[in-house]
């Protein structure tokens, strides 16, 4: 074999040996260890010097295209009967140099550790594998320093070769070898050689300086010689401290002899490289010259060789001859075939010690012997490419777990560290923690928790701990320390721990894991009924069902209940199992069984008015409208919105139920020629509107599909809630209010509860003043003035009531907004930024024109705040009108914007409702405002008050022309 081949190869190759050398017994020689960033590799020189041929290339690198994955290449020297086994690891430089380039830049600590873990596992299962294959193995060393981790190499690798010596006997119980080798695994107990290189600060001068300064009296050895036995010494000291080499060399993972030298320093390359290159030519002339002509086999031939090299290391090199009485140095060859001969003679290696020394077992195989032995440790151990062998291979990979606690000594050193620092990152995270506690709490504690750990912990093992620090944290916290995550419509927390919600007709109980319990946040608050009337403390809401209507209707059987009222339409199911509206698109309502066609005719007279009296059929609901002449006759099926309210009649709890949206404002707008617009435009000009035929979309709500939030103008059109948010209803006639008492009502402060005036001028033709105001007042055919604006006369006279006007020209209307805190105290508001307060006699002096014309907040600091630092906020929660007895149409039309952009604009279920005449009014808003992607939660402290509003034009008056006779 002229060329080194790889394991694989070897053993799968038909190597036809010669007839002369078939039955001679072969001696392997394994070759590892370590090298340094030097330009020649000393593993592959060694074979090369070895074998006297240039066979193993020196140059190459990791751009060969090599992996850096363990390989062994093998050279058979046919003549000597050697078989040079050579191991190429992560030890050396070249492999070093290629699992380097084949990591990433972004390849974390953790994983390039992994990479090296497995190199290192590659590297000792291929030693292995050569301690149970070889004779004599030669450990290669940069430099003349033993490396003390290779006993912790050997102790693993030994403890390795314990645990799997049954798989690898199953493995070779039918090759044709010898019962000890069975038994053993092995030829025999493999004789270790160390064979070490001098660098340059270990130069040996030869004028006789070393001995000491006197050079009358020449050392025996020359310090070369010195270190080897130095060397010796301390290998065989440690090794036997460690109990790598015990007294029973059958025992041992190796051998060391007992009376032969065992490590070996290659000197320093000379620096004249002509001399070297000139003794290299003579030493082989002087080899060439004597060498003998005839081949002589047997042992003989060695012995011959042998002679020959001392010849040649005697004769050839003038500078290894005796000098001042030294023994001469021997050559590398020459340190390696005394052990090789002792194999290749069948002598074996007697390197038991002790009082009782046992023989060990020793075995000379044939080339075709080893070969088939050396296949089936290759499958078991490296390769795993048969079969049969298979589960072996598995089972010995299983195995490996012996060698993490001797060769991953950073992953212990970094468990062992992060162990010591989870304790302490535990008691960071608990640390001043309540017995109940948030998400957010938790990922703070969480935080600090790592934080503590990060300063301690160390290694690869730090990912590993601080996913098991996660896991323990969420335990804990999990384990009944979580509280409830839901927060109420003001934005506080439960404060129970992680419970579940109570379903229909199920109780709460405690003692269950989770506990059923409902949602309580230990905020009370204290709120007015409907009208205002009687107030009752209430939880803190956690549902828009409970905040918007539960607690009013429970107020409603006590006081509101038999009041007159408007109800606005809510949803109707038509199935047994409605379902909430998932698309909020605009989309066309969905035609179901049980839903009616609502059919409305044009209206031909424009100018005709709709009247209040009721209608006593079971079917229809009462109307409200402004004016006095009845509506002639229209055939019509009521429509979802109207067909759940009941017969009415004339009792103090009637309910009015509008008509149709588009309907009611095409009145508004259509009916009567005397418009006067919102007053919020501030100068009482308005363009004639004409009258539109209301859509199908508006007029027919589905009966299959509720819109699950409130009613707001971003939802889909054609969908009612299950509930109305809002309240409107009467608290008696117009006259029932007195401007001198304001509203007798509880929670008031002193002084806020006097509604504000809002005159306005109708005009009135007679027959004693026919050319009196004849011309339009703001450009329009018949139009009103704006609040703000005044009426100027034929005389320069104001818009009050004067001498020469008639009392019928005026319509007075009581407007107040009310606001109400947390406490339950109650204030009427005359500007954004004002509260009403009179002292004495006369009522409020302030128009209402102010508060019509601008946005009023929703939100308003609380005049009368605790003595806590935390400010208290008053909610817009009521507006009263008073409508005289007069002929006015009061058009209510409310858009809250309860937060600052993109929120909706929430509205009732019925816009532009008309209001109808002599009567006290209440429209009591929404407690909390939420769409179906949640709630809008109050301003806190730092946030501005002005995104939280009531857009002006809430109110708008028209003239009801009475009809022609």
């Amino acid at each position: 074999m002229a060329l080194p081949l790889s394991m694989e190869a070897l053993l799968q190759a038909d190597l036809q040996e010669d007839v002369a050398y078939r039955d001679e017994g072969l001696c392997v020689v394994g070759i590892f260890g370590k090298s340094n960033m030097q330009p020649g590799a000393p593993k592959e020189s060694i074979v090369n010097s070895l074998a006297d041929k240039h066979i193993f290339s020196l140059f190459g690198g990791p751009e060969d295209g090599g992996t850096a994955d363990s390989s062994i290449e093998a050279f058979y020297h046919q003549e000597n009967r050697v078989l040079y086994l050579l191991l190429s690891s992560v030890s050396d430089s070249r492999q070093l140099l290629r699992a380097c380039e084949s990591l990433s830049a972004g390849t974390g600590h953790s994983d390039s550790h992994e990479l090296w873990k497995d190199l290192d596992r590659q590297h000792c299962l291929h030693l292995l594998y050569i301690f149970s294959v070889c004779h004599v193995l030669l450990l290669v060393h940069p430099n003349q320093t033993f490396d003390v981790t290779y006993d912790r190499l050997f102790r693993a690798l030994d403890a390795l070769r314990q645990k799997v010596l049954p798989l690898i006997r199953a493995a070779i119980k039918d090759c044709p070898v010898s019962k000890e080798w069975k038994l053993n695994c092995r030829p025999c107990p493999p004789r270790l050689l160390f064979v070490f290189q001098m660098n340059g600060s270990m130069k040996v001068s030869t004028n006789g300086s070393e001995s000491g300064g006197n050079p009358d009296k020449p050392k025996k050895h020359s310090p070369r010689r010195r270190l080897q036995h130095a060397l010796e010494d301390q290998i065989y000291r440690i090794f036997r401290k460690s109990r790598v080499l015990t007294n029973q060399s059958s025992n041992c993972l190796f051998t060391v002899p007992a009376n032969q030298a065992f490590v070996y320093v290659i000197p320093t390359v000379d620096e004249d490289p002509v001399g070297a290159l000139l003794s290299q030519l003579r030493s082989t002339c002087t080899v060439s010259e004597t060498e003998p002509a005839v081949v002589v086999t047997g042992p003989r031939r060695y012995q011959q060789m042998r002679r020959s090299a001392r010849q040649t290391t005697y004769s050839g090199d003038p500078a290894t001859l005796l000098m001042g009485g030294q023994l001469t140095d021997c050559s590398l060859k020459e340190f390696l075939w005394q052990h090789v001969e002792l194999v290749l003679t069948k002598k074996g290696f007697d390197d038991s010690v002790g009082r009782n020394p046992q023989p060990s077992h020793f075995e000379l195989p044939t080339y075709s012997k080893w070969v088939q032995i050396a296949s089936k440790l290759h499958q078991v151990l490296i390769s795993n490419t048969e079969e049969e062998i298979a589960e072996l291979w598995s089972k010995v990979q299983g195995q490996l777990k012996v060698l993490e606690g001797f060769l991953d000594a950073d992953t212990k050193f970094s468990e062992n560290r992060c162990q010591k620092a989870l304790p302490l990152a535990h008691s960071a995270y608990q640390s001043n923690l309540p017995h109940n506690y948030t998400t957010t709490v938790h990922k703070n504690q969480l935080a600090q928790a790592l934080r503590v750990y990060s300063q301690h912990a160390r290694g690869v093992a730090f990912q590993r701990y601080a996913l098991q620090l996660h896991e323990d944290c969420y335990k804990f916290w999990s384990n009944g320390h979580q509280l409830c995550e839901e927060r109420s419509l003001t934005d506080q927390h439960c404060v129970h721990k992680f419970h579940l919600l109570p379903q229909t007709g199920e109780k709460t109980d405690m003692d269950r894991n989770p506990p059923i319990l409902n949602h309580n946040s230990r905020g009370r608050s204290t709120s007015a009924c409907n009208c205002g009337r009687k107030q009752a403390p209430r939880e803190d809401p956690f549902d828009i069902q409970a905040a918007n209507y539960d607690f009013y209707q429970m107020l409603d059987e006590k006081c509101c209940g038999k009041l007159e009222r408007i109800d606005f339409p809510v949803f109707q199911s038509s199935t047994p199992d409605p379902a909430p509206a998932t698309n909020q698109a605009q989309r066309t309502p969905i035609e179901a069984s049980g839903s009616t066609e609502v059919v409305v005719e044009k209206l031909k007279e424009p100018s005709t008015t709709q009247s209040t009296t009721q209608s006593h059929t079971p079917t229809q609901s009462h109307t409200p409208t402004p004016s006095h002449t009845p509506i002639p006759a229209q055939s019509h099926n009521p429509t979802p919105a109207q067909s759940h309210t009941p017969a009415q009649s004339h009792t103090p709890a009637q309910s009015h139920t509008p008509a149709d949206t588009s309907l009611s404002l095409a009145l508004s707008l259509g009916q009567s020629t005397d418009s006067l617009g919102p007053y919020a435009d501030g100068d009482g000009t308005e363009t004639q509107v004409q009258p539109k035929r209301p859509s199908l979309v508006d007029r027919q709500p589905s009966t299959v599909e509720y819109l699950p939030g409130m009613m707001h103008s971003g939802c889909a059109k054609g969908l009612l809630p299950k509930f109305s948010s809002w309240s409107l209803v009467k608290l008696g006639p117009a006259k029932s209010y007195n401007c001198h008492t304001g509203l007798e009502q509880p929670g008031f402060l002193p002084g806020s509860s006097f509604l504000l005036p809002w005159d306005l001028v109708i005009r009135s033709r007679s027959e004693e003043d026919p050319d009196r105001l004849t011309e339009p007042l703001d450009g329009g055919n018949s139009s009103w003035p704006a609040p703000n604006k005044t009426l100027v006369g034929k005389r320069g006279s104001t818009g009050g009531l004067g001498r020469s006007r008639r009392r019928d020209d005026m319509a007075r209307i009581f407007v107040g907004f009310e606001y109400e805190d947390s406490r339950g105290r109650r204030f009427i508001s005359c500007g954004p930024d004002k509260i009403v307060k009179v002292l004495g006699p006369g009522g409020a002096k302030d128009p209402a024109t102010r508060v019509l014309n601008t946005d009023m907040p929703l939100y308003i600091p609380s005049p009368s705040q605790g003595r806590g630092i935390k400010s208290h906020y008053a909610q817009l929660t009521r507006l009263f009108v008073v409508v005289p007895d007069s002929p006015l149409e009061v058009t209510l039309n409310p858009q809250v914007q309860p937060g600052p952009p993109p929120c909706p604009l929430f509205h009732p279920e019925q816009t532009d409702l008309v209001l109808p005449p002599d009567g006290v009014w209440v429209l009591r808003f929404p407690y909390s405002f939420s769409t179906d992607r949640g709630p809008c939660y109050p301003p806190k402290e730092n946030q501005p008050l002005n995104n939280h509003k009531v857009l002006r034009g809430i109110l708008k008056a028209t003239a009801a022309t009475p009809a022609p006779q």
